[in-house]
């Protein structure tokens, strides 16, 4: 009988990449464990999490750029190209998503009545958080509603430029970069500014979880793209010193927050913390991007949480640790409380990585491989869609 919970790795993946992407779903089911953890105990865990989505950010805004690099440089741009790259990346996000929103909604409904189902209605558009706070449902899903915002409006904005404005690939993607980053800076100063912050949660919901104040930590991938494609010399000037310069900039902006430095309302938290950290992700890329392959326990290990890093996002929280691990009467299993948080917290990530795996395994590959699945393709079109350019 075959392993359910056994995952092959593909010889072509980026194995430099994989350490960035398990880097940062490990240190968000970090953050999140640390929640069921008595707080002199949490207190010293937050000295081992860094900031994991901004990493994914990046991260995304690289990958999802260099495609769009290449499908605007060797195709015509056109609204054709732009559905095909849409359902792409959807058929790879979407199905996930929706089929653990329909259980998280299920489960509110069953345990709490007094929830309505409109309550919702938004995360099915990713409105829940674009320029306001984000609802208490399915709190980890604020990341998520910004990525999908980011590939709805950077590819429309390419077609755009590209097609009617007649500038070229380079000049569009580079405008964009610039803009956005400069427009989301301006756009958080003016918020600091203009809004009374006053707890750590304020500054949670206006400044870090909203799709209108974040979409530049993708850009910052985006950039990372586009030195890569047009500016390889550059791309690979001392790639080694650039990351252990991102690594620095990470452990100085550790060192500020642990250490309450600066206030969590000032201008730096409020307005440059997130440029910084999205620039000291950038900075690792290059190096990390020529690892191309690994061995040994470790590979093997960073790689199948890279694989199920998704499907680890999704579940994490609400579901594992929301509907499973605090519905557990725990006081009538464990008496003492330092034991019983540990033995929470154990399983916390037993149960987050034995269930992603089988999600990601029998849920998440068959459902991206419906987008190569001969009849879309021939519903598609495809060989008018990747027509070279005239």
């Amino acid at each position: 009988m075959k392993n359910p919970f056994q995952l092959s790795i593909a010889p072509n993946r980026i194995y430099g990449l994989d350490i960035l992407r398990a880097s940062a779903i490990l240190f968000v089911v970090l953050g999140h464990g640390a929640l069921l953890l008595p707080e002199n105990l949490r207190a010293w865990h937050r000295y081992f999490v860094f900031e994991g989505v901004s990493i994914f950010f990046v991260l995304s805004g690289f990958l999802i750029g260099g495609i769009l690099i290449k499908q605007f440089e060797n195709n015509k741009a056109g609204f054709k190209l732009l559905g095909h790259f849409w359902l792409r990346r959807w058929f790879r996000t979407l199905p996930n998503y929706f089929l653990i929103l329909a259980v998280l909604i299920l489960l509110h409904l069953l345990f709490y009545p007094e929830v309505k189902l409109g309550e919702f209605k938004l995360y099915f558009v990713f409105l829940q958080n674009f320029n306001w706070p984000h609802p208490p449902y399915f709190p980890e899903a604020w990341s998520l509603s910004i990525e999908e915002w980011f590939y709805l409006i950077i590819p429309l904005s390419l077609v755009i430029l590209l097609k009617f404005l007649k500038v070229n690939t380079k000049q569009a993607v580079l405008s964009l970069v610039l803009f956005i980053i400069i427009a989301s800076l301006l756009y958080r100063f003016w918020r600091f500014h203009s809004l009374d912050i006053q707890t750590k949660v304020d500054w949670a919901n206006f400044f870090r979880k909203q799709v209108s104040t974040r979409m530049d930590s993708l850009m910052f991938g985006v950039g990372a793209a586009y030195l890569k494609f047009y500016q390889q010399q550059l791309w690979k000037l001392r790639p080694k010193l650039l990351f252990a310069l991102g690594l620095s900039l990470f452990l100085f902006n550790k060192i500020l927050f642990v250490a309450e430095l600066i206030p969590f309302n000032g201008l730096y938290k409020t307005t440059f913390s997130f440029s910084l950290i999205s620039l000291a992700t950038a900075l690792l890329l290059p190096y990390l991007n020529s690892l191309k392959s690994g061995d040994g326990w470790l590979y093997r290990n960073l790689s199948r949480i890279s694989l199920i890093s998704y499907s680890m996002y999704l579940i994490n929280l609400s579901l594992v640790q929301g509907f499973i691990i605090r519905k557990i009467n725990w006081d009538r299993i464990i008496e003492d409380p330092i034991i019983s948080a540990l033995t929470q917290y154990a399983l916390f990530w037993i149960i987050t990585l034995g269930l992603s795996t089988l999600l990601y395994k029998y849920f998440e590959i068959p459902s991206t491989r419906i987008r190569d699945s001969r009849r879309l393709k021939r519903l598609l079109k495809k060989e008018d869609l990747l027509s070279p350019k005239p």
